[in-house]
């Protein structure tokens, strides 16, 4: 008596965004697609801001002269000029660029900070762990836009350039992140490290480092993409606050939403609706996107939140058990199809 094995799924079907795609259902779904097509419109323009902006994000003029401060919406301005006489639209489209830089240095830098930390105070333990996670609390108490603004000035040190200035916000904002991805390795790492594989590679004689990096960490690391999204759009939020309050980047160096929307207080009142509609917009709109796919790849991550698709493809209400991206029942065989082979 013997079982076939059942094949695979291709490996494309198995990569982490398109096996949630495929594994959704009903609003899941339609959450995860509208999240997903946001945040590729923001990334495809942050990427190619150069091409698609009609104008630089300082350029004030152009072969007909100086563009003009506050002009309505139309002919060479599609939405208009701003206070100081910039174009709009290229504003809006560089800052795109400025937003999605922020966004990769800064959650790389706390990804490896708090990932490499995590796993040595949940790994090792004792007065270490203790350490760390006091200083984690006292990091973690403080105000999260407060803490961001005087990191930012201590780091900047007056500087307005581009890179400095990206860096400047990016690690301002790292400091705020660190203790969340802190804390969650460190509860997978002391789960992990009573396992039975793990013991076992002490028994054998592994070294402390490779059973942390080899064994610990490639498990410890499964929700990662779940906090990374959800961190990206608290990313944007804290740059933007950073640049409403006067410490982003100057406009002469990077096109930054937040800066736009400080300066276009005053034009509401006049009736000056353009200039701080449409940086609220782009705000509004990339960390809905990203929110959108963070929250549908939470909910698919929970056995008890997510549903389960029948052979015919309707919804049903049982919940997988897996969680592991590339294993799902979808792929076990039903019963009827085991007897069958029998």
């Amino acid at each position: 008596m013997s079982l076939a094995t059942p094949a695979k799924p291709a490996l494309w079907k198995r990569l982490p965004v398109v096996h949630q795609l495929r594994q959704s259902v009903g609003l899941q779904r339609g959450m995860l697609i509208v999240g997903l097509v946001i945040t590729g419109i923001f990334i495809f323009v942050a990427i190619f801001a150069p091409l698609l902006a009609p104008y630089g994000y300082s350029t004030l003029r152009d072969e007909d002269g100086i563009f003009g401060a506050q002009q309505p919406p139309g002919g060479k301005h599609l939405l208009g000029t701003t206070v100081g006489g910039y174009d709009v639209l290229s504003r809006v489209l560089w800052g795109a660029q400025t937003a999605l830089s922020v966004i990769v240095v800064a959650v790389l830098l706390s990804i490896f900070v708090g990932v490499l930390l995590g796993l040595i105070s949940g790994y090792l333990g004792g007065w270490l762990d203790r350490v760390i996670i006091v200083i984690a609390d006292a990091v973690y108490a403080f105000p999260t836009l407060l803490l961001a603004i005087v990191a930012a000035i201590a780091i900047s040190g007056g500087q307005s350039s581009l890179w400095g200035g990206v860096f400047a916000a990016a690690v301002s904002i790292t400091v705020v992140f660190i203790p969340q991805y802190l804390r969650v390795i460190r509860a997978e790492t002391v789960r992990i490290k009573a396992e039975a594989y793990v013991e076992s590679a002490m028994v054998i004689g592994s070294g402390t480092g490779r059973i942390m990096f080899r064994h610990v960490l490639r498990n410890a690391t499964r929700t990662l993409p779940l906090i990374f999204t959800l961190n990206s759009s608290e990313a944007i939020l804290t740059l933007a606050g950073l640049g409403f309050l006067g410490f982003g980047i100057e406009p002469t160096s990077a096109a930054e939403w937040g800066y736009d929307l400080n300066k276009s207080i005053s034009d509401v009142t006049s009736g000056i609706w353009w200039t701080s509609v449409f940086p609220g917009l782009a705000i509004v709109l990339v960390v809905l996107g990203i929110t959108l796919v963070g929250e549908s790849l939470n909910d698919l991550a929970d056995p008890r939140l997510r549903t389960k698709r029948r052979a015919d493809g309707g919804p049903s209400t049982t919940a997988e058990t897996t969680v592991v991206p590339g294993g799902s029942l979808d792929d076990v065989p039903s019963i009827e199809a085991l007897e069958g082979r029998v």
